[in-house]
């Protein structure tokens, strides 16, 4: 079995109310075993072990903190994890974190940055990855994102004091229809002037269901023309690096790793998986939308 990473769902809930969230299609159902259930507190404690062991048994190198919500919101959770990380026989190394972005630019006792510093030193994050739907503009980005009053994530604050603090700066791009009016050139030229390492294009997901979730992601996402357009700038001007087990192609493009998500949430069938889930209920499942996915 081939994986290429291991999300662990970070419970926490979200400042965001995202207008094209697929946690508002299917709400996570897995009960909080490994923080609430005190009764069985080694049991489950093992269990989850198990499951990390697992992944790194089946040749996983990549652990991320990601979640139904915004992982960044429950510390408590991530330190626990980073905790049992270290005892494992062979330890993660390759540490990421998918976050939209606002606790970034926390501010304790007159410090900014307090939560970098936290992420860099004790929970090891080495990659991350900032979530956004439109890279252009923080304003258009908190208006799709449903971000309170308050809230806005500056991008370009936020990118550069992820730089400064030397981690490896990923763009995840929800694909909506702002990217409608911009051309690949423009995308890749504004990624280099955020200091981007890496940039993930990352197709809208959508079920068959008929809800305002699924109606808004039929109504405002990127369209097909210009994800075509991007795909062939990318083959273009790009050089294959190499193939990732869940199938699709590594690019370099203008000096950034760079990828193309047609299938964020796994749909496809295929021997290897994209990624295992690793829920609070201490079990792991090969999809994020289906709780019969479950492994063990």
């Amino acid at each position: 079995m081939k994986i290429q990473s291991l999300s662990i769902c970070v419970p926490g809930g979200c400042f965001n109310k995202c207008k094209f969230c697929v946690s508002q299609i299917h709400p996570n159902q897995a009960p909080d075993l490994i923080e609430k259930e005190f009764e069985f507190a080694d049991l489950h404690y093992d269990d989850y072990k198990d499951c990390m062991e697992f992944a790194r048994d089946n040749g996983c190198n990549t652990m991320m903190y990601t979640g139904d919500g915004e992982p960044t919101m429950n510390r408590h959770f991530m330190e626990m994890v980073a905790s049992i990380n270290e005892t494992l026989s062979a330890p993660f190394r390759w540490i990421e974190l998918q976050t939209a972005g606002y606790k970034l630019q926390e501010i304790k006792d007159g410090t900014r940055n307090a939560y970098l510093r936290w992420l860099r030193n004790k929970i090891r994050v080495k990659v991350i990855s900032l979530s956004l739907s439109d890279v252009f503009s923080s304003d258009n980005n908190a208006f799709y994102n449903n971000t309170p009053a308050g809230l806005l994530v500056d991008i370009d604050k936020t990118c550069a004091e992820i730089k400064r603090f030397d981690f490896t700066l990923r763009l995840s791009l929800n694909m909506t229809d702002f990217y409608n009016q911009r051309s690949a050139g423009e995308i890749f030229a504004r990624a280099q002037q955020l200091g981007a390492n890496q940039i993930t294009f990352r197709k809208l997901y959508k079920t068959d269901g008929e809800d305002e979730t699924n109606k808004f992601i039929t109504e405002h996402s990127c369209s097909d023309t210009v994800m075509d357009d991007i795909k062939k700038f990318v083959i273009a001007y790009g050089r294959e690096l190499e193939m990732l087990p869940f199938g699709a192609m590594k690019y370099s493009v203008c000096g950034i790793s760079t990828v193309l998500d047609m299938d964020c949430m796994s749909t496809e069938t295929k021997n290897e998986l994209k990624y295992l889930v690793l829920r609070q209920n201490c079990k792991l499942y090969s999809k994020w939308d289906d709780m019969g996915s479950v492994l063990f």
